[in-house]
C-alpha cells in the first residue's frame, strides 16, 4: 500500500520551549465544576504553556487513581515476563503501533536525523478499541489506523486494564480539546467534530534497570517530539525522568506530580496552529550512574490523534500579513503517515 506523504517535514524548526520558561502545573478541576471566571483561568493558562513551552502538568482532571494503579500493575507483570514470551505478540511492522517492541528496538533520534545508538526501552502499543467493517476502517488507508490490538491470551486483567485506561484518557481528551480550542478563539467543538472517530494510539514504555553503562549518547529515549496532537503522559516518579529542551540549548526536567498528567504538544497542533504553538523536543535521560543497575521505570503514554481523514489546515486565527500559511492542507493521517515514512527512510539510510 503506497504512503501519502506531506515533502514539509522539518525535524528541529522552533521545537523548543523560551529560555525562561518553566513547565507550569494547571489545575484544571474548574473546568468541570468552577465558574465562568475560573474556566477562563484555566484557558489562559493553558493558552501560555502552549506558546512558550508546548508541556504542562495538570491537577484535579478526574481520572480515577484505581484506573491508573491496574494499568501500571498489569504492564509491570507483562514486562517481567520472559522475552520470548513478549514476542508472541511483537510488533508486526515497523509502520503499525500495536504490539510489543523489544528493548534497544528503536532509536526516536533517527525520526530527527540524528545518528544515536538505540533507546534502553522496550513499549507495548495499543490503537482504537472500537472498530468495525466501516470503509473508514478498512478500506484506503483505514486498515492501518484501524490494526487489530494485539493481547497476550493468559493476560485479561491486562487488557482489562488498558481498555479501562485508554477510555479515560478518551474522556480526558474530550475536555482538552474543547479547551485548546477556546484557546486559539475557536468553537468549543471544533476538535471534537473532527474526532469521532480519533485514531490515537497509546504506549507503554518500560526503561529497565541497566546491567552495562550505555554507549554514548545513549539514552532511555532520545531526543524527538511527538507526531500527533498531543500528548497526556503518565510517568513514575524514578531517577531517570522527562526533559524539555530550551532554547539556547539547555534542557529542563519536567516536573513530576503524583495526582498529575503531563501535557505536550505534537507535531500535528504545531501544524495546525501555523507553528504559533510549539512541538517541544523531549528526551528520557539515564539515572545516575550509582543507581543505573538498581533502578526501573515506566511511563504511559496516549497520543491524541483525531480523525485520520480530517482536514488539517493552518487556523485563521493563527494566520496574519506577519505570520502567513507555513503548511499546505493535509489529512491528519497523511501527516502522521508521513513522519512514520520519514523515520523509516532514515533509519534504512543509517
Amino acid at each position: 500500500m503506497a504512503y501519502e506523504t506531506s515533502t514539509d517535514f522539518s525535524p528541529d524548526r522552533d521545537r523548543v520551549a523560551d529560555a525562561n520558561a518553566s513547565v507550569p502545573i494547571i489545575d484544571v478541576a474548574p473546568l468541570a465544576n468552577g465558574d465562568v471566571q475560573a474556566r477562563r483561568k484555566v484557558v489562559a493558562a493553558v493558552k501560555q504553556a502552549c506558546e512558550h513551552v508546548g508541556f504542562l502538568v495538570i491537577t484535579g482532571h478526574g481520572v480515577p487513581e484505581a484506573t491508573i494503579r491496574a494499568l501500571f500493575s498489569e504492564s509491570r507483570a507483562f514486562f517481567a515476563r520472559p522475552f520470548e514470551e513478549k514476542m508472541r505478540i511483537k510488533r508486526p511492522a515497523p509502520g503499525v503501533s500495536r504490539g510489543y517492541n523489544r528493548l534497544a528496538g528503536q532509536s526516536l533520534a533517527l525520526t530527527r536525523g540524528k545518528q544515536a545508538p538505540p533507546d534502553l526501552m522496550e513499549s507495548l502499543g495499543f490503537g482504537p478499541l472500537d472498530t468495525n467493517d466501516d470503509p473508514y476502517w478498512t478500506a484506503g488507508f483505514g486498515p492501518i489506523h484501524g490494526y487489530p490490538n494485539l493481547w497476550p491470551e493468559d493476560m485479561p486483567k491486562l487488557r482489562e486494564a488498558v481498555s479501562n485506561y485508554m477510555n479515560a484518557m478518551e474522556a480526558l481528551a474530550a475536555r482538552l480539546m474543547r479547551v485548546f480550542a477556546l484557546a486559539l478563539d475557536l468553537d468549543e467543538d471544533f476538535f471534537l467534530v473532527r474526532s469521532d472517530r480519533a485514531v490515537s494510539n497509546m504506549r507503554v514504555n518500560y526503561y529497565p534497570v541497566q546491567e552495562r553503562p550505555p554507549e554514548p549518547g545513549q539514552l532511555r529515549a532520545g531526543a524527538h517530539s511527538d507526531y500527533g496532537g498531543f500528548t497526556i503522559l503518565k510517568g513514575e516518579n524514578a531517577p531517570g525522568g522527562l526533559e524539555v529542551l530550551c532554547r539556547g540549548g539547555e534542557w529542563a526536567a519536567v516536573p513530576l506530580v503524583d495526582d498529575g498528567f503531563v501535557i505536550n504538544i505534537g507535531d500535528l497542533l504545531m501544524r495546525w496552529t501555523n507553528d504559533k504553538w510549539v512541538s517541544t523536543l523531549h528526551r528520557v535521560v539515564n539515572p545516575p550512574e550509582e543507581l543505573r543497575r538498581n533502578v526501573d521505570r515506566m511511563s504511559v503514554a496516549y497520543f491524541f490523534m483525531p480523525n485520520h481523514d480530517a482536514e488539517v489546515r493552518c487556523l485563521e486565527t493563527c494566520i496574519d500579513a506577519q505570520h502567513p500559511a507555513r503548511y499546505a492542507p493535509v489529512t491528519a493521517g497523511a501527516h502522521w503517515r508521513g513522519k512514520i515514512l520519514a523515520s523509516q527512510q532514515i533509519a534504512k539510510a543509517s
